[in-house]
């Protein structure tokens, strides 16, 4: 599927990005915090909106419609079947220049293994206006794709409504979850594992995911409705598991004009409640009776989450019986370009490189593999 080709774009260029490492010890996790949010604010210009890590995107650019516009004051906060809820509204004229996109983000890359939970809205029709609309309704993570097949890009999409269809879909409403391994632009291919269920979404949902011991899980209302780790392409088992820090996103945005029928149409994406437990692996129930006790006991918003909590830095492999030989090996250079499988010796060990790399020094990035400290 296309699935989220754009969504990448979102959050591309909106922050650095840490490595991804292990699960940490469960005494470990449990002190590595959660976030939460019960959504009680004024308006997308509310200081504390921004306190608490939170930014309605304003700055042009994908995914959807080329020359929309995304608009933060068109992110609200009203009361919906009784209590507050962020609500994103999206509408369009049929035009690219009446069309506005409508954005939610923890920009900071900051997420990464645990359990993410949020209580959302999904809409099949518009609240006003002719319905028809391709329009996506999304909650997801990501981190930035700096060049095209990144072997460190990060997205997961723990929810992608599409009531009205598109990317080809024959059957709608359709929801997906999608976990990636990199991608591509022009032309577009993209590396990743997805499950649907095609099948109306409209009303309240709890979306929760774990991420943990590299195996991403979805459940859409408590069933389980994806397990994701790897995907092969071109017979290479390709990891569709997380490697670096991400942030945490909704957005609500049309994927093309081509069934608008006139006149401006405006849909709502509507979220209660937001949930991570970082290092955590709850079940759904679990998840949301935890969102339950904060609202029980008046809790709008908590954030103690800890910078790497819990996760160790990688240590080396047990040196191997026979110390490798690095005679015949080059010495790492900075500037020079390694392609998978290649070998050269850095201080004193023996490196592979894993895929594709530049300027990243063995035993201090991800993309190169340890296989022990130098005999000769």
């Amino acid at each position: 599927m296309s699935g989220s080709r754009i969504t990448a774009v979102v959050v591309a260029l909106l922050a650095t990005f840490a490595p991804a490492t292990a699960m940490a010890s469960p005494a470990a996790n449990a002190a590595c915090g959660e976030l939460f949010d019960d959504f009680h604010y004024a308006s997308h210009t509310d200081p504390t909106l921004a306190a608490h890590g939170w930014s309605a995107r304003s700055n042009a650019g994908g995914p959807g419609v080329p020359g929309a516009r995304w608009a933060p004051e068109n992110i609200t906060f009203p009361s919906v079947d009784g209590d507050k809820a962020a609500q994103l509204a999206s509408s369009t004229d049929g035009t690219a220049s009446g069309t506005k996109h409508t954005e939610l983000l923890q920009n900071q890359m900051r997420f990464f293994e645990g359990t993410y939970a949020a209580r959302i809205k999904f809409a099949d029709a518009p609240v006003s206006g002719a319905d028809g609309d391709r329009v996506n309704q999304t909650f997801f993570t990501i981190s930035p794709l700096r060049y095209d097949n990144d072997p460190l890009y990060s997205e997961l999409d723990f929810a992608e409504y599409l009531p009205n269809g598109g990317w080809g879909e024959p059957t709608w409403p359709v929801n997906f979850h999608t976990s990636w391994h990199t991608y591509q632009l022009e032309p577009w291919v993209s590396k990743n594992k997805y499950d649907k269920q095609v099948r109306s979404m409209a009303g309240w949902h709890t979306v929760v995911a774990t991420v943990s011991g590299g195996h991403v899980k979805y459940y859409v209302d408590g069933q389980l409705n994806g397990d994701h780790s790897t995907i092969f392409v071109d017979g290479k088992e390709l990891s569709v598991y997380p490697r670096q820090m991400m942030s945490l996103n909704f957005n609500h945005w049309f994927i093309d004009l081509t069934q608008h029928s006139g006149g401006l149409s405006t849909y709502h994406e509507q979220i209660d409640w937001v949930y991570y437990a970082k290092n955590r692996v709850l079940t759904p129930a679990e998840a949301v009776a935890q969102a339950g006790t904060f609202r029980g006991s008046g809790v709008r918003f908590k954030d103690d989450l800890v910078g790497n909590c819990g996760t160790p830095p990688p240590t080396d492999p047990p040196p191997p019986t026979n110390p490798p030989d690095c005679t015949n090996a080059q010495a790492w250079q900075w500037a020079t370009v390694y392609l998978e499988n290649q070998r050269v010796k850095h201080n004193g060990k023996l490196w592979r490189a894993r895929w594709w790399t530049q300027g990243s020094e063995p035993g201090v990035t991800a993309q190169w593999e340890n296989l022990g400290t130098c005999s000769t």
